[in-house]
């Protein structure tokens, strides 16, 4: 075997981007193998903070004019390929590897003993759901497993740690800067639009999730299209699919409520499709990727069964708020893109719907079009709110749309004429702190649009760095505002 960690002889300068959690765990890991590591970013306080622990670093500029110094870039992975840096290392012929390119490496090298196996799950909609209920299923069979990857802990971070089983989450980011991964068995969910201006197009985002499928075992949701498409042309030797019909030979599936192997054991029932703990068909969907990976490494029904039923849906992922005069209010901030925002829609029947946020150069038209009879009001938020009215004056004209904007933003705002009620709402752009006050702002408008039996539900379809920290302050916010206002 050739040796993986040849780039990283004893005395090699190699260049890392990012200060963040990724790059310093990058950091930790490089420090024993004896390389010359200079970081760069362009968060001057990350960098001056790292220079005052002892880090050689450098500005982004300053990068690009000595790549020509670097034998090696490992890059965090929200540096697209377009970054002035990576660009001048590809133009100079210079590798680039993500964090998860170097973790696999330094497992498969033995640096922390026999390598462990990869169980990788990606997708747009449900990985760190999946993720963590094939983390439960291994461990309820008595399996060491370690969660890690996009869902908390880099990898490398982790790999110190006693395990004999990854049950890791990649992001399409990750896995673009992780060429050599070959997994034990990896999953791709589904594909729909999400970081396109990340990865410039459809298909480089599609094939980006596919490096999920390379491994001995590749797993993929045939219900999606693309994702489907994906399975059919892995180069893996056992191609396993999963569908909420009954499974054909080789998948996974529900037959008369159960779900079902078909593909690892003839027609083995595993557990019952009423008690996955996630609302809607996409709960289904992730227990049975979940459970194909899990199949994969050997893992019996009775622990995927015991996992499921004890499992407890993540915070922020269509978790339950509150239930107040027959509404339910539900925190899914995570859904961040159209297909998420389109999954959580669909597990309730009447939906006052709160959207917006930073779309990613995704469209909306296909949600709401799908969408559409069950929204029976729309509330707006977000730099992209108007794309998300525009989709609604088009294919759902009869919905009541508020938007809920911060005083600087009304001046500018592009009215859009439905049939309808289409209310501007002004929040004193003043106020402090401004995300919570935009969040109060939203439930009263949504409290006004819902009745009993409705769900007011937080899918935004976006991302939230134009308002809130994060999704998790986002959710956090409407939740505290939920409180707030049922108490």
């Amino acid at each position: 075997m050739p040796d993986v960690l040849e780039p990283l002889a004893a005395g090699t300068a190699v260049l890392v981007t990012g200060a963040g959690i990724t790059g310093r765990a990058v950091l930790a890991a490089l420090q024993p193998l004896g390389v010359q590591v200079t970081l760069t970013d362009d968060n001057d306080t990350a960098l001056a903070a790292l220079a005052h622990d002892g880090v050689a670093t450098v500005d982004p500029a300053g990068a690009v004019a000595r790549i020509q110094e670097f034998a090696l870039v490992i890059t965090s992975p929200g540096f697209p390929p377009t970054a002035a840096v990576l660009a001048a290392a590809a133009d100079a012929g210079i590798p680039v590897w993500g964090d998860v390119e170097l973790a696999w490496r330094l497992d498969q090298s033995g640096r922390y003993g026999p390598p462990r196996r990869w169980l990788v799950v990606t997708g747009t909609n449900g990985k760190t759901t999946t993720t963590s209920m094939l983390h439960a299923m291994l461990q309820a069979a008595g399996r060491r497993s370690v969660l890690c990857g996009n869902i908390g802990d880099p990898v490398l971070a982790l790999l110190d740690q006693p395990a004999d089983v990854l049950a890791v989450e990649l992001s399409s980011f990750q896995l673009y800067w992780a060429p050599s991964l070959r997994p034990e068995a990896g999953a791709v969910l589904n594909v729909a639009e999400d970081h396109l201006d990340w990865h410039g197009s459809m298909s480089a985002y599609a094939q980006a999730k596919a490096r999920a499928l390379t491994g001995r075992v590749a797993v993929a949701g045939l219900d999606d299209p693309t994702a489907a498409g994906l399975l059919a042309h892995s180069p893996a030797p056992v191609k396993v699919g999963f569908r909420l019909g009954a499974p054909g030979p080789g998948e996974l599936g529900v037959r008369d409520g159960v779900l079902v192997d078909n593909a690892f054991a003839a027609e083995l029932p595993l557990a019952p499709a009423g008690g996955v703990p996630v609302a809607g068909p996409v709960g289904v969907l992730n227990a049975l990727a979940a459970a194909a990976l899990a199949r994969a490494v050997g893992v019996p029904a009775r622990p995927i069964a015991e996992a499921l039923a004890d499992f407890h849906v993540g915070r922020h992922r269509a978790e339950v708020v509150a239930v107040a005069g027959g509404v339910t209010y539900v925190d899914d901030s995570k859904a961040t893109n159209p297909h998420a925002a389109q999954a959580s829609i669909t597990a309730y029947p009447r939906v006052v719907w709160i959207a917006g946020g930073l779309l990613k150069g995704a469209s909306v038209d296909e949600l709401v079009a799908a969408v559409a009879d069950r929204l029976v009001g729309a509330v707006l938020i977000g730099r992209d709110r108007a794309a998300v009215a525009e989709a609604l004056s088009r294919h759902a004209p009869d919905v009541p749309v508020v938007e809920v904007v911060t005083g600087e933003d009304s001046g500018v705002l592009e009215k859009v004429e439905t049939g309808v009620t289409h209310v501007t709402q002004v929040v004193d752009a003043a106020r402090s702190p401004l995300a919570e006050a935009v969040m109060a702002g939203v439930l009263q408008a949504a409290r006004g649009l819902a009745g009993p039996g409705d769900a007011v539900l937080l899918a935004p379809a976006g991302a939230s760095f134009d308002q809130f920290n994060g999704y998790a302050h986002r959710g956090d916010a409407f939740a505290a505002a939920v409180r707030a206002a049922v108490r």
